[in-house]
């Protein structure tokens, strides 16, 4: 029996929640405004892509019709953006995701969790520090790039070409600024952030000046000369345009599809703001309005740009390099680049300080839960998180100094990915979760009772076992979405063909979708309200799971091998250190006793607790 108890043992350990308490003390200085995490979610998404993303996809895979990309991509961003707000406003407390996946789901599935949003982090702020050394080197005519490929190149299979000892430089720099307070580096992000906003509206007003509304309407016959012109030909026999058929949507209405797929990237960034919620006045308020704000202004940015860019420069002649200069130079103002170039710096920087900010919160926010080493609990004498700082920036900055990130880039993909979908299942979980302190014990003997088909005609309010029903149905979701988006990935073409076994398929996990969606729906919802509340449940976090899902199996099986050895290196810290060391392992109160979830409500410097 007793082999048998630490087995129980062990099972148990890996699903313990985290039981939030009414304490609002932190260590961390409360000093961020809701200004400063619209400014903080703009700066951290709106990067550089905007100034090269609408010409790469305008180009090559939607034309004219990526501003429909890009509302396609930013109502499925607002759909997890939506989650995060709600939990933003129930938890006002550091750690994003990780956190309301411990309060959630689970301890093991927590650290799952901030581990993929480390792996985020981190090579997200390699990756645009190298981007901003690349573009600053640019400007001086690559000078830098030379030098240091002449002096002290590295031939090595995975490492970079030459140490960029610039980008290394800028995030310690970075580094540092974070480290010394919070309010300093916000008034830094808001300053870049308004800069990038200005140039942005330059251009969307440029565009409309310049633009012209037939580049819109391209017909067929001035795509096959483009074609001819651009493979050196000298008939038009049996040439196919590369540039699609013209009109609106030259690919097709599935190009636009896969340029929405590709724009949804854009949109990555907003979660940082949820990561701030001990250091923000007034979170509850502060949080959702940051997330769903920065999320619209950054689609009108997207939006903006690329219908200006597409109407001042017909699409197949913009360059997927940088579409800005080419297409200020196609219109007669060549001089507008250098302003390109100061916004694409500004919007580098941003981005910079948007990957930094979070990662060190989501580390401290472990270490002081004990999965990872306590050192990276520390707060200096300025309440800031200073060694989880230091230590996060170091490790950037190797591997923007050493290493050629872009095979690793997709791996960013899969950790944000996961914490966006683990996040919605979160909402749905949380959303029908019974109030366990009120229970009466009558109502608890007549769960159990009732016809076969209960579920259809649930209680007035939560039980364990509406709860319990919510749980496994959302798990089912879950595999059911997983199972089709493998399909609508690798058997595409057996769709297209309207194979019998594709559309019988597709057809029956729909269908279990839409009962299991339908049957969530019946339940009743916990009656403890929060100030910010996901719309349209169940249906809108399911589909943010789809979307989440459905975008991390696109990504191919290099990019999940080196995920696989990202997760077995956090997988030998969690079990050899973190299950040992969590401040959970010995205070969790007896089950019948345990907090599922609570909301916490700041009113002044009164805690007020809800408990369900």
């Amino acid at each position: 029996m007793k082999p048998c108890k630490k087995v129980l043992s062990f099972v148990n350990s890996l699903s313990r929640r985290k039981p939030l308490t009414a304490d609002g003390e932190t260590n961390l200085c409360r000093c961020l405004t809701t200004i400063d995490l619209v400014a903080l979610g703009v700066g951290s998404t709106l990067g550089a892509g905007v100034y090269v993303l609408s010409g790469e996809v305008a180009r090559a895979t939607a034309g004219p019709s990526i501003i429909i990309c890009f509302l396609v991509a930013a109502i499925a961003s607002i759909f997890a953006g939506l989650c995060y707000a709600e939990f933003g406003s129930r938890v006002p407390k550091t750690g994003s995701a990780y956190l309301y996946s411990y309060v959630t789901v689970g301890e093991l599935w927590a650290f799952i969790t901030g581990w993929n949003l480390i792996l985020s982090y981190v090579i997200g702020t390699s990756s645009v520090a190298r981007a901003w050394s690349g573009t600053f080197d640019d400007l001086l005519g690559n000078q830098m790039a030379r030098f240091l490929v002449e002096h002290t190149g590295m031939g090595l299979p995975g490492l970079a070409p030459y140490p960029d000892f610039f980008a290394a430089g800028l995030i310690m720099l970075l580094a540092g600024l974070l480290a010394f307070g919070v309010k300093e580096s916000a008034i830094v992000n808001k300053v870049f952030t308004v800069i990038n906003i200005l140039v942005l509206v330059f251009v969307i007003i440029s565009g409309f000046i310049k633009g012209d509304l037939k580049n819109w309407q391209i017909g067929e016959d001035s795509l096959l000369n483009a074609t001819i012109e651009a493979r050196n030909l000298s008939s038009t026999v049996n040439v196919t345009s590369a540039f699609g058929v013209g009109g609106f949507f030259p690919y097709g209405f599935e190009g636009t599809l896969a340029g929405a797929a590709t724009c949804f990237y854009a949109f990555v960034g907003f979660d940082c703001i949820a990561t701030t919620g001990e250091e923000v006045i007034n979170p509850q308020k502060s949080i959702p309005i940051g997330i769903v704000a920065s999320l619209v202004i950054c689609f009108l940015a997207y939006f903006g740009v690329s219908a200006s860019l597409t109407l001042m420069q017909p699409y197949y002649l913009l360059s997927t390099n940088s579409p800005l200069p080419v297409a200020f130079d196609y219109i007669g103002w060549g001089p507008a680049k250098y302003v390109v170039a100061v916004g694409s710096l500004c919007a580098l920087s941003t981005s910079l300080l948007g990957s930094m900010f979070p990662m060190p919160r989501v580390l401290f926010a472990m270490a002081r839960d004990g999965l990872l080493f306590k050192a990276l609990a520390r707060v200096s004498l300025r309440q800031s998180p200073v060694i989880a700082t230091l230590t996060s920036g170091t490790v950037a900055a190797i591997m923007a100094l050493l290493f050629d990130l872009k095979a690793l880039v997709d791996i960013m993909s899969i950790g944000t990915l996961f914490a966006y979908t683990l996040v919605a299942i979160c909402v749905l979980i949380l959303r029908y979760q019974p109030d366990f302190s009120k229970d009466d014990p009558d109502d608890l003997k007549k769960e159990g009772g009732g016809s076969k088909l209960w579920f259809l005609n649930p209680p007035p309010y939560p039980t364990r076992k509406t709860s319990t029903l919510v749980s496994y149905l959302t798990v089912l979701i879950a595999v059911l979405i997983t199972g089709l988006s493998v399909v609508l990935t690798k058997a595409i073409k057996s769709l297209l063909d309207k194979e019998v076994w594709s559309i019988i398929f597709v057809t029956v996990v729909l269908l279990l979708v839409v009962l299991c969606v339908i049957i969530i729906w019946r339940q009743p919802q916990s009656p403890v309200k929060a100030s910010f509340m996901v719309p349209f449940l169940p249906l809108l976090p399911v589909v943010s799971v789809f979307v989440n899902v459905y975008l991390m199996v696109q990504l191919g099986g290099d990019t999940w091998i080196r995920y696989a050895v990202w997760m077995a290196i956090g997988f030998l810290i969690y079990f050899g250190y973190g299950i040992r060391h969590s401040e959970y392992r010995t205070k969790l109160p007896p089950i019948q006793d345990r907090v599922k979830i609570d909301t916490i409500a700041l009113d002044g410097d009164v805690i007020k607790q809800h408990r369900f």
